[in-house]
C-alpha cells in the first residue's frame, strides 16, 4: 500500500511539473536560440518563422495564427521588423513582447557611420525586397549585437520566473550562465576579427551593422537587388566600378539563395564570394549563431 501510494505521489508530482512548463513562441530563430539558453532544462520554446522565410513578408496560416494565440509568452523583434504580427497580436490575450522597445538596448539606425553607401537595381520590387532601410529607420536586427541579446536573455528569465515562479532560481542561473559564455565568446571573437578591419567587404542585404560594430569592422557597400531580377546595364557597371576600385575583397549573400547577380559582379574581378546567415538556420545556439558569422567573415576576409 505505501508503495502503491508513493507511486502516486511521483506520477502527480511528475505531472505537476509538466503542468508548470511555460509554452514560449518566438518570432524568428535568433529569439528562440536566446530563450532556449534561459529554458534550458525547463521546456524548449518555438519559433513561428520556418527555416528560409522572411521575417519582413511572412505570410501567417491558419494554424500560425492559433499558435500565436495560445503561446504562454511571445517575443518578437517588433513592428519595424515582422510587418505581418501587429494585426495577429491584437486578438491575443496573453503577453506579448516587442524586444525592440526593452529599456538598456544599443539601437542602430539606417545610415549611421560612414561608408554604407549602396547601390540599387533600378527594378520595380527592389523597395519590397529592401523593405525599410531608409536612412534614420531603425535597423531592427539588434539580436546581433551580444550586449543585446543579454537584455533580451534578462527579459525572458524575468518574465519566466513569473509564470513559473517554482523555478525561478533556474531561470537566473541560466541566466548567468548564458552571460557568462558570451562574455567568454565575445572575447575571442575580438581578437579573431580585430586584424580584419582594414579588409573591404560588400554585402547584399544591410543586416550585419550590429555585428560589424561590436567587432571593429564595416562594409564598404551595399548591393541592394532582388535575387530574380537583374538590374539594367548601368547598374551593373556601377557595381563593378565599386568592386573594381576596392581590389581584392569578399561579397556576401544571405542563405538560402545567392543572387544572380553576384556572378554578374564578381566575373573577371578578384572578388570571392561568401555566405553569412544573420537567422542562423542552422545555428544549434545562439553562440554558434555569433560564431558562425566569426568565421564566416574571417574564412573569407582572412585569405584576401
Amino acid at each position: 500500500m505505501f508503495r502503491f501510494a508513493a507511486f502516486i505521489a511521483l506520477f502527480l508530482s511528475s505531472l505537476a511539473v509538466q503542468a508548470a512548463e511555460v509554452r514560449v513562441l518566438t518570432s524568428i530563430k535568433p529569439l528562440q536560440l536566446i530563450a532556449a539558453a534561459v529554458q534550458d532544462g525547463l521546456g524548449q520554446p518555438e519559433v513561428l518563422l520556418p527555416p528560409g522565410a522572411s521575417p519582413h513578408h511572412f505570410a501567417l496560416r491558419p494554424s500560425d495564427v492559433r499558435r500565436v494565440q495560445s503561446a504562454d509568452l511571445l517575443y518578437w523583434i517588433g513592428p519595424d521588423m515582422e510587418t505581418f504580427l501587429p494585426r495577429v497580436l491584437t486578438g491575443r490575450d496573453k503577453p506579448n513582447v516587442a524586444v525592440q522597445a526593452l529599456p538598456g538596448l544599443t539601437l542602430r539606425h539606417f545610415g549611421e557611420g560612414a561608408g554604407h553607401e549602396h547601390e540599387h537595381a533600378d527594378e520595380p520590387d527592389a523597395d519590397e525586397h529592401d523593405h525599410d532601410h531608409r536612412p534614420g529607420s531603425l535597423d531592427a536586427h539588434l539580436w546581433l549585437l551580444p550586449a543585446n541579446a543579454q537584455v533580451i536573455a534578462a527579459k525572458m528569465a524575468a518574465d519566466l520566473a513569473g509564470a513559473d515562479p517554482a523555478n525561478a532560481a533556474r531561470y537566473q542561473a541560466n541566466l548567468a550562465a548564458f552571460e557568462q559564455r558570451l562574455s567568454g565568446l565575445d572575447g575571442e571573437l575580438k581578437a579573431r576579427l580585430a586584424p580584419l578591419a582594414s579588409k573591404p567587404f560588400f554585402v547584399f542585404h544591410q543586416a550585419f551593422d550590429y555585428f560589424e560594430a561590436a567587432y571593429g569592422l564595416q562594409h564598404a557597400g551595399v548591393f541592394s537587388a532582388a535575387s530574380e531580377v537583374q538590374p539594367g546595364a548601368r547598374q551593373v557597371a556601377a557595381m563593378r566600378e565599386r568592386l573594381k576600385a576596392a581590389g581584392a575583397a569578399c561579397v556576401f549573400s544571405e542563405p538560402p539563395l545567392r543572387p544572380r547577380l553576384a556572378e554578374t559582379l564578381s566575373s573577371g574581378l578578384p572578388v570571392k564570394l561568401a555566405e553569412l546567415d544573420a537567422l542562423g538556420a542552422k545555428a544549434p545556439s545562439y553562440e554558434q549563431l555569433l560564431e558562425d558569422l566569426a568565421g564566416g567573415l574571417a574564412g573569407c576576409l582572412e585569405s584576401l
